[in-house]
């Protein structure tokens, strides 16, 4: 994944690349959650894309693991058939030796066709590329927006030219925390960027250029 261009990368979602969603027909359609004890739609997919060198993946009915070596290019992780402006919380770690490494809120939108980041952690410069279009403050943290156009790349709809809007915090956080994914769907709103149709969103571990590390983490959305 050298680039964001290589971030299709994931993208190879186009149904059949990426994993479909997985479900445990034995689990409630629902789950208490939140202080308040307000019912929350539970987990139902399950991201595992990988391509070349070592890569462990373990997902879980409410997070997931995974440790990597000499990766050339993988995203994986748990979340939701349907994406939303939900407030996902998640704890665990992220550990990362070598390559690029970033850990995110990923998801896709349709009409119009968009890919979207929001990166919480990496160890150099992540998914951040294309034009800078301001900073905005969410969850104690200040986050640069970007906007890139990748062009004839894979995407959920095929080979595709579509744009990416990428939220990264400046200050880094692996080991989790609180994400308002609505308020980062208003920022770019407010700059221009629009979202269509919600697709999948998941809470997903990357790595490209001989990765190395590991990450393991437990989420819920609200």
């Amino acid at each position: 994944m050298v680039t964001l261009t290589h971030l299709a990368f994931a993208l190879s979602a186009v149904a059949g690349v990426f994993a479909a969603p997985v479900a445990d027909p034995d689990a409630p359609d629902f789950e208490l959650g939140g202080a308040s004890g307000n019912l929350a739609r539970r987990q139902d997919y399950t991201q595992n894309y990988k391509t070349s060198g070592n890569v462990n993946f373990s997902p879980s009915g409410n997070g997931y693991s995974v440790q990597f070596s000499g990766a050339q290019d993988f995203v994986v992780g748990k979340g939701w058939s349907t994406g939303s402006r939900r407030n996902i919380t998640f704890s665990g770690s992220t550990t990362a030796s070598s390559g690029t490494v970033l850990v995110s809120v990923y998801g896709w939108s349709t009409n119009p066709l968009v890919e979207y980041y929001i990166q919480e952690y990496s160890n150099g410069q992540g998914a951040a590329q294309g034009q800078q279009l301001g900073t905005f403050t969410s969850d104690g943290s200040t986050y640069t927006i970007w906007k890139h156009t990748q062009v004839n790349q894979p995407s959920i709809q095929g080979t595709s030219t579509f744009d990416q809007y990428i939220s990264v915090r400046q200050q880094a956080r692996p080991g989790g925390g609180s994400i308002t994914v609505g308020n980062h769907f208003d920022a770019w709103k407010a700059k221009g960027l629009n979202l269509g149709n919600l697709n999948y969103q998941t809470l997903s571990t990357e790595g490209w250029g001989n990765a190395g590390g590991s990450s393991q983490y437990t989420l819920r959305g609200s």
